[in-house]
């Protein structure tokens, strides 16, 4: 059993999955980042203003400016600004990986479209091109 464990855990596949669980754990922060700290600020910017991480609904423990205030005091919030910057991580991502599978894509077929090259004639074809050259000089 621990044979077949190591085979199936040795698997290419396997492995390709697992570098890309890590690769994707440290692409997370830079994802992260991208959307906070660049694409965010210019959106709340052009919707006036708006802190898309400070949005929330408080809906026990009164009013707070901010939702770390709000936190702080143990109030019971619905975060959808924090809603709204998972959603762009996710289209982000998402729009990534879409990019890299359509090149993974077009690749392949550039792979496939060039055909193999003919095979070599065999012995026998050889020697009816031979036969037939011969019958032709009659």
């Amino acid at each position: 059993m621990l044979k077949e464990f190591k085979e199936f855990a040795m698997r290419g596949n396997l492995l390709d999955l697992a570098f890309a669980v890590i690769l994707g754990a440290a692409f997370s922060p830079i994802i992260a980042s991208l959307v906070n700290d660049i694409v965010m600020p210019p959106i709340g910017l052009l919707l006036g203003g708006v802190d898309f991480t400070n949005l929330f609904i408080t809906l026990k423990g009164g009013a707070f400016a901010t939702l770390a205030d709000a936190q702080a005091a143990g109030a019971v919030t619905i975060n959808y600004g924090l809603f709204i910057n998972a959603i762009i991580n996710f289209l982000i991502v998402a729009f990534v990986v879409f990019l890299i599978v359509r090149q993974v894509n077009r690749m392949k077929k550039k792979e496939a479209a060039a055909p193999p090259a003919p095979p070599a004639p065999s012995n026998e074809e050889k020697l009816l091109a031979e036969i037939r050259d011969l019958l032709k000089q009659r």
